[in-house]
């Protein structure tokens, strides 16, 4: 599996797309149905290519995709890390265009016509395979998921359509159908329980049905305590289902794409343009609870702040929303870059596959749904040291989870100037539940700032300190960016369905960074 031909890959991808690399050139030759264009050229050996190309390609594993479609968005707005180039603007709520407009391409062009292409090639005559089309729907709802959260509407049913113009079809809608497609490849796979898709292509499960099984159960909890505030009776029951059928509960169910000495994690490749570093919000979470996961996720500052006893902690975060005359000097030095796991592998890193859908956030959903009065399994308190316990683990640190479980610590105060961002305990308090939970499953799903992005929309937490300031008039620097904008190339060659797409009722007829998408609550 590591020795994967990537020119191969890189050729059946063009193939796939018959040149559909950029959706800012010829959106007829986007909107082309793959299958149709590809069915007589691929042979069903090469399929599990395409599906190995299909998961990289929805993870942004290619470094400058990963930058321009989340650590320069929702890693900055989930305040994982903060910017310290001068001319990056996004940490100051500006939705610059030429990256959107890439994030949307490494969606639209890259991935989407790849997920479209293996799903319809599963079960088209000749090559029908039950099996790998049901894999293939789980890995559509997984990317779609993405996009739609990022954006609100987009075209969806009818991508592909080979018409000039695609259509835009509610987040509503959508994520209706993504409990609908999950039960249709449920059924499959638990009537195929020792079956294989892909095989060794699959870079995430090696092509094990059981495990596919298991990731569908778990995505299909994380999409049903998302929709809980617009449809609770949904929610409740795609929850119930979701547990009943099985899902994460250790870390060898991690679903992680696999990285090589080729296909990189795009981690280890951006730290090293040193465009960023931790954030004040991080720093003061961890500082507080004197969290043993500080030293994998960041790094000592290379020059730590005098004011801030680096002697004790020496991890330095920085406060978002720092202005140009602020980053024209240098930040990096004084603040703490990613974990040595993250860094090249050149500075002692390792290169770790590429996070997708995890046992510790599958134990913190469960501990929201048990809150809540739903049936999880397990009581609120217990899923949630879970969580923890399960987190700690995985970073190496399990026999530190007692002892963190049951500590009263807080948030410290990053700097002389800047106070504690909460005062939220680790010990579980009943009455404080939903924000423990938010705040302990924001440090465990790090790094994956996009569906960190995505709960803190949702939940409220955890609690972040406001920004420096904004240069968005949308969106204030005490307030959450709620959705990216619709990008300049579907104005130019889809405009018509992007107007009405704005016009929907999920929108109110605005486009901004203050619209909230369908699921997140007003």
């Amino acid at each position: 599996m590591k020795n994967i031909n990537h020119l191969l890959i890189f050729f059946l991808a063009i193939v796939v797309g018959l040149g559909i690399n950029s959706c800012t050139d010829d959106f007829e030759e986007i909107n082309t149905d793959p299958l149709a264009l590809t069915a007589d050229k691929v042979d069903a050996s090469l399929i599990g290519l395409a599906f190995s190309q299909t998961q990289y390609a929805t993870m942004n594993g290619l470094h400058w995709r990963f930058q321009i479609s989340q650590n320069l968005f929702s890693d900055l707005y989930a305040q994982y890390y903060a910017t310290t180039a001068a001319n990056f603007d996004s940490d100051l709520n500006v939705q610059v265009g030429r990256w959107s407009d890439l994030c949307w391409e490494s969606f639209y062009g890259q991935a989407a016509p790849n997920i479209k292409f293996v799903e319809d090639f599963t079960m088209s005559e000749g090559n029908e395979d039950p099996v790998a089309n049901a894999v293939a729907k789980i890995w559509r709802v997984m990317g779609y998921h993405r996009i739609t959260d990022y954006y609100g509407p987009v075209p969806y049913f009818e991508f592909g359509n080979a018409e000039l113009s695609v259509p835009y079809d509610s987040q509503e809608s959508i994520y209706r159908d993504f409990f609908t497609t999950l039960d249709e490849a449920v059924a499959v796979l638990k009537a195929n329980p020792d079956g294989v898709a892909f095989g060794s292509r699959d870079l995430i499960y090696g092509g094990n049905a059981a495990s596919w099984l298991t990731f569908a159960n778990t995505l299909r909890l994380r999409l049903a305590m998302r929709v809980r505030f617009v449809d609770p009776g949904l929610a409740q029951a795609e929850a119930e289902k979701a547990v009943a059928d099985g899902v994460m509960e250790s870390n060898d169910q991690n679903a992680t794409v696999l990285t090589n000495d080729i296909s990189l994690n795009p981690i280890t490749t951006i730290t090293n343009w040193g465009e960023y570093r931790m954030s004040a919000t991080m720093e003061s979470v961890l500082k507080g609870y004197d969290d043993p996961r500080t030293k994998h996720l960041f790094s000592p500052a290379a020059n730590g702040d005098s004011e801030d006893d680096p002697d004790s902690f020496p991890y330095e975060g920085l406060q978002n929303g720092q202005s140009k005359v602020a980053k024209g000097s240098d930040l990096n030095n004084p603040h703490s870059d990613v974990g040595p796991t993250f860094l090249p592998v050149g500075r002692g890193g390792t290169n770790p596959r590429i996070v997708v859908i995890r046992a510790a956030e599958a134990w913190f959903l469960r501990a929201e749904g048990a809150e809540l009065g739903w049936n999880m399994g397990v009581g609120t308190e217990e899923a949630y040291n879970n969580g923890i316990e399960t987190s700690m683990i995985e970073w190496g640190e399990g026999g530190a989870a007692a002892s963190y479980i049951n500590s009263t610590a807080v948030p410290a105060a990053p700097s002389t100037s800047l106070g504690p961002v909460a005062d939220v305990p680790v010990k579980f308090d009943a009455g404080r539940a939903l924000e423990q939970i938010g705040t302990q499953k924001w440090l465990a799903l790090y790094p994956d700032g996009w569906e960190a992005w995505a709960e803190l929309r949702r939940t409220g937490f955890p609690k972040t300190y406001a920004r420096l300031g904004s240069e968005n008039p949308d969106v204030a620097a005490n307030e959450t960016m709620r959705k990216m904008t619709y990008v300049s190339s579907e104005f130019d060659n889809n405009g018509p369905a992007v107007e009405a797409a704005i016009q929907l009722g999920e929108n109110g007829g605005q486009d901004n960074g203050s619209i909230r998408v369908w699921w997140d609550p007003n």
